[in-house]
């Protein structure tokens, strides 16, 4: 793993005033860090996953997530810049998303390696062609919402645990007004 240092929080996304090494808050149990993770759909409703390319879940169905980090220059990335230069990297482009909610997380993984998060969920629209970057995917597919929901519990072990749950927090959401991904509403950015 790479040499991004990641910002350690609590269960309340309270930052604890620590950073750590990226491979640091993966490894063993790991650290409770920052994370996100953002759920893509097109007009039809249809969620935009890629087939993961990374050392933790290589080659699992995901959405489009990273961390928040602290940069070189002593600041930190909030949430919102942090999921623009993701999709900036995995799609090559930027699009406005809102935040829905968050949920905390822990997974183990093989070779002693975890996820240990605080993650919040966005969603966003985008109704291009998606053209996934291959150093971060081997590919991608649109899947209707309703399908992907039946596939993740008939299939689990085709899905990231953080997908997974992202979607059981949804079920739990229903709530939620997706009426922001009209077009009239698409520039707004609620944070």
């Amino acid at each position: 793993m790479d040499k991004q240092q990641l910002l350690l929080v609590d269960e309340n996304d309270k930052f604890l005033g620590k950073y750590a090494p990226k491979i640091k808050c993966h490894l063993g149990d790991g650290l409770h860090h920052r994370a996100f993770t953002i759920m893509i759909l097109n007009k039809k409703d249809e969620v935009l996953l890629q087939k993961r390319k990374h050392k933790l879940w290589d080659n699992f169905w995901d959405l489009t997530n990273s961390h928040p980090l602290h940069r070189e220059d002593g600041t930190d990335e909030t949430y919102e810049e942090a999921a623009q230069r993701c999709l900036k990297r995995e799609w090559g482009t930027e699009i406005p998303m809102k935040k829905l909610f968050a949920f905390n997380y822990f997974a183990k993984y093989k070779d002693n390696l975890c996820e240990n998060e605080y993650c919040i969920f966005m969603i966003g629209r985008y109704d291009e062609e998606p053209a996934p970057s291959l150093e971060v995917a081997y590919g991608c597919k649109w899947m209707p919402l309703n399908k992907l929901l039946k596939d993740t519990s008939l299939h689990s072990q085709e899905y990231t645990p953080w997908l997974i749950k992202a979607l059981e927090e949804l079920e739990a959401h229903k709530e939620i007004d997706f009426k922001y991904l009209n077009p009239a509403e698409r520039g707004k950015v609620v944070k």
